[in-house]
């Protein structure tokens, strides 16, 4: 029988409880599909709440301590080994349609970035370069988020060639003219859209693999719902922000948190004392300068978001079943991190490893491999995908990848394959570089060079109000998790060779 062909479809900093199937106060019909004939993992995380570091994880296999693309602004090297490789060396043809950003917007002498000004908005250098890149043999890229400034690559090609001559009207100085200020409805024709980029682009590219009978490795890689908070019409007026459940602080959770928690929810903060490379930092910064109205409009956006990119998914799932492809491919959808839209006070993004920010929407699709209509509880980590993908297609894992296959388990034949999930923020060199560890009960996150830390039983305390660090009747847990985080860190040292001899 062939090998089974791999697309992975992800969204882009999309909370874990944002699926129809299991939250009433949205419309995902696609994503629901698939969690009908799939299985849905409850307790899946990201090796680091931010995009370049997550998504490098998930070509390497590797955690971003390892891979070295450790926070924003930095990039993949190109010397990694990533899973695209392993995937054209067994014949495979490897695609990437949508958001890549293993690169950052800068580029210099000894760094250099295809993801950067100016070549990003050099359309004549992109309608010559489609890969390859980073391993995959066939990419086509964007770069903004809505409306940002950084729209071009093969996105703005494509809608040049639609006919959206004026597609820099569109998008925010310098790149185009849109009014900054404009809020929650996108002016941009749905035709135009990037959801209708990917969704086209990623079906183009599976009729190519069925008219050639390849087998394929294909990461449709959508921008949604990142923010900035934009979303055409009909769908910007999907949800009524009124009706909508809107996450809020809870008075006095903070108090027993470390300093950053805290001066977040105040007016003036002072944050200076964590700036080390000069660069932004994300999450820190005051979180209440948010109306309670505006903050209702904003999770309406996010909705509509999701419920737009939803209605994309469906026509990728459609070509599927249309090319007869669907039953000998492995969908798996899941982002590349979470999101707050209120919760703990926050909004957006940064150093607060709350369940919000770092578990994960993930589904598998395999007709008559995965079980369907099933819900496990099996710890997933996105640094998993790589080496899972290669067993899942009997291609050899190689010996450096620090993920977990979850082949057993994704196939129901075993309960789990790990007991834990580590999830990395090193967004400054020393002054923010935090890890967590979390187990099927207990979560746990330590500081470099610090004392402060945080404890949470998401048993007791699924909401994570109630930080148990410094609480002396929970001081032989903290050493009990202590020794388990270092036993996790250990364990995850890659080991690039099989020791072949005595000596």
């Amino acid at each position: 029988m062939k090998k089974p062909n791999i697309l992975l479809i992800t969204s882009d900093q999309q909370h874990w409880n944002t699926i129809g199937a299991f939250n009433p106060e949205i419309s995902t019909p696609n994503l629901d599909r698939l969690a009908r004939e799939g299985t849905v993992f409850t307790r899946a995380y990201c090796p680091n709440p931010t995009c370049t570091p997550t998504r490098s994880s998930i070509i390497t296999g590797m955690y971003p301590s390892q891979h070295g693309a450790w926070t924003l602004g930095t990039k993949l090297l190109e010397d990694r080994h990533t899973v695209g490789e392993d995937f054209s060396n067994a014949g495979y043809r490897t695609g990437l349609v949508g958001k890549a950003h293993f690169q950052p917007l800068k580029s210099t002498e000894d760094y250099p970035s295809l993801e950067s000004y100016p070549i990003m908005q050099d359309l004549e250098f992109w309608k010559q370069f489609n890969g390859p890149f980073y391993g995959f043999d066939h990419v086509e890229l964007a770069r903004n988020h809505t409306n940002e400034a950084h729209a071009g690559q093969h996105y703005a090609i494509w809608m040049e060639e639609k006919g959206c001559a004026n597609w820099r009207d569109y998008y925010v100085a310098p790149t185009g003219t849109m009014d900054p200020n404009q809020l929650h409805k996108w002016a941009i024709p749905e035709k135009y859209h990037y959801n209708t980029w990917i969704a086209e682009r990623t079906n183009a590219l599976l009729e190519q693999y069925k008219e050639n009978d390849e087998s394929f490795f294909l990461w449709s890689s959508f921008f949604d719902p990142h923010p900035p908070y934009l979303v055409p019409e009909p769908w910007d007026t999907m949800y009524d922000p009124d009706k909508l459940t809107i996450p809020a602080v809870t008075p006095g959770e903070h108090e027993q948190n470390p300093p950053h928690f805290r001066l977040t929810q105040e007016d003036n903060p002072d944050f200076s004392y964590l700036k080390e490379s000069g660069y932004g930092i994300h999450g820190y910064h005051s979180h209440t300068q948010i109306s309670d109205s505006e903050r209702k409009q904003l999770v309406a956006t996010y909705y509509g978001m999701i419920s737009c990119m939803d209605h994309y998914i469906g026509h990728i799932l459609n070509k599927l079943d249309e090319l007869g492809l669907a039953d000998n491919t492995i969908v798996v959808f899941t982002t590349d991190h979470g999101h707050f839209f209120g919760q703990h006070g926050l909004q957006f993004k940064g150093g607060f490893h709350y369940e919000d920010l770092i578990k994960l929407p993930f589904i598998v699709r395999y007709p008559g491999h995965v079980p369907a209509g099933q819900q496990s509880s099996a710890i997933q980590s996105l640094v998993d995908l790589a080496p899972t993908f290669l067993s899942m297609t009997g291609i050899p894992v190689p010996h450096a990848m620090t993920g977990v296959d979850q082949s057993d388990v994704w196939l129901g034949r075993a309960s789990s394959a790990r007991d834990h999930a580590i999830c990395e923020f090193r967004h400054e060199a020393t002054t923010i570089h935090q890890k967590t560890y979390v187990n099927e009960r207990y979560k746990i996150t330590v500081y470099y060079n610090q004392t402060y830390g945080e404890i949470f039983d998401l048993a007791e305390d699924p909401g994570e109000l109630h930080n148990l660090w410094d609480d002396p009747q929970h001081a032989a847990l903290k050493t009990e998790l202590l020794l388990k985080y270092v036993w996790a860190e250990l364990g995850k040292e890659p080991l690039p060779m099989p020791r072949i001899h005595h000596a």
